[in-house]
Order: structure tokens, then sequence, then C-alpha cells
């Protein structure tokens, strides 16, 4: 096997949240980092501090909202590191609003999103996976399995990436590459404070109860270890794995259970 040393990871949304996590983690046990998100400044800032760790690390600006960006970061890599070895779909965000007043627009935007990005993310990455008998991480939720009152396109297009996980774990077989979806219960992020037009709002409060959170770099750490076990699905958090299983064996529970929960602002 190639030593982990010379092996690269790419990992997108890297400039918060869990991709910040990821990032770190990940260099912590001695991958190449790619680090990819649209605000440069915030990649530069955990670019720092990864090579001041002694880690190895790249940053490439990448709009997952624009195939050409995507497919660009992905030549940057193999120009400047010469391989690819795992790569994880992680940017995404939340449109907010029930479905009554949600418009063509913000369904269109939510679904390039987190489902058509996140699905050519793969697409331009997988000739170089190939090579290497590499993995995939695919971010989804545990929204991809519940009612998600004001929050019905995010949940959708999270549905949408456990479906395209399954698939590219069929399309997959034989290839060497294996495919990992990862379904988050409650993490901390930045998904609550950000507008259906992408601006961020920091006087908005989080309206998840705080005691099911999970810091990032727990999850981070859950997510490293399903990947390099080559798992085809895991979901976690705690209450995550709960509520999947409430909706599954007691539906009419959970969507009570749901209808009295804090609802996002739109």
């Amino acid at each position: 096997m190639t030593n982990m040393q010379e092996q690269v990871i790419w990992i997108t949304g890297a400039s918060s949240g869990i991709g910040k996590a990821l990032a770190f983690e990940w260099a912590s046990i001695g991958y190449k980092v790619v680090l990819s998100a649209r605000r440069k400044e915030l990649l530069d800032n955990v670019a720092h501090q990864i090579n001041q760790s002694g880690g190895e690390v790249l940053v490439v600006l990448c709009d997952i909202m624009d195939e050409t960006a995507i497919e660009n970061a992905v030549q940057q890599i193999i120009k400047t590191w010469g391989r690819l070895d795992i790569v994880i779909a992680n940017a995404g965000f939340g449109i907010f609003g029930s479905i009554e007043k949600l418009s063509a627009k913000d369904w269109n935007r939510q679904l390039q999103g987190n489902v058509t990005g996140l699905a050519l993310t793969v697409k331009y990455a997988l000739a170089h996976l190939k090579k290497n008998n590499g993995r995939i991480g695919l971010v989804g939720s545990v929204g991809a399995f519940l009612p998600n009152p004001n929050l019905g396109a995010y949940g959708a297009s999270k549905a949408a990436v456990h479906s395209i996980g399954q698939t590219l774990q069929v399309e997959l077989m034989g290839t060497g590459v294996s495919c990992t979806t990862v379904h988050p219960g409650f993490v901390e992020s930045e998904i609550a404070r950000m507008d259906n037009d992408g601006v961020w709002h920091p006087e908005r409060t989080d309206p998840r109860p705080s005691n099911l959170i999970w810091p990032t770099d727990k999850a981070a750490k859950v997510i490293v270890k399903a990947i390099l076990k080559r798992k085809r699905n895991y979901v976690f958090t705690t209450h995550g794995k709960i509520f999947v299983w409430l909706q599954r064996w007691f539906p009419g529970l959970m969507r009570t259970i749901i209808s009295k929960s804090p609802k996002p602002e739109p």
C-alpha cells in the first residue's frame, strides 16, 4: 500500500464546520490535504494552522455551483501533487421555508449545491481515484430519513445524496473505489445563520437543541474512521440514530416530536 504520507485527500466546504474539522483530522494522521471552498481568507487560515503543525496542504478555490470550477480544481490537484486518493464531497447549505412558500429559485439553488455539485465533485475525481483504489465520502444528513418542516428542500437534497451513495456503491463494484455516505445528526455549523441567498447573519440563533449538538472535531473523527473502514452508510450521532430508528418503526410519534420542535428562520 502507498504510505499515507503520500496520499492526497480533497475536501470541499473546508473553510468551516465539519469540512474544516475534517481537514485538521486528516492532516493529523499524515495525509496531504487539499482544501476547497469559496472563501479564500478562511481557507488560508486553515492551511496556515495545518502548516504550523507540520502538515502538507494545498488551497484550491472552488465553487461547487460551477461545474468548470470543479473540473479545474481536480486538474490543479493532479498538476500539483500528481494523484488523488480520497474525495469528501462535504460542501453544502440549507434553504429554509415551507414547501408552500419555496420558489423555483430556492429549489434550484438547493439542488444545484447539495446534489448536482456533490455528484460532479465525484465525477471529476473518479478517474484518479480508480488508479489508487480510492475512497469517496459523501456528507448527507439524518434529514434524509425524516420529515423536515421548513427544511423540505434540504431534506430532499440529502435524500438524493443517500440515493447517489447507494448508486455509486453498485456502479463502482470491481473498481477498488469505495463510497461512504455519512448522515450526521446535529453538529456545530453555520447553516442556521445563512439565509436562502447565502448571506451570513451572525445575529441569528441556532434553533437546534444545544445539548444535542456535537462539536465538529468529534464528528470529524467518526467520519474519518467510517471512510477508512470503507463503510457504505453510517448514521451518527446517538440522537441521530434514535431519530432514524423512531421514524422507521414509530413514524407517527416522530411526526409529533418534529412538529413540536423549533423551526429554522426562512
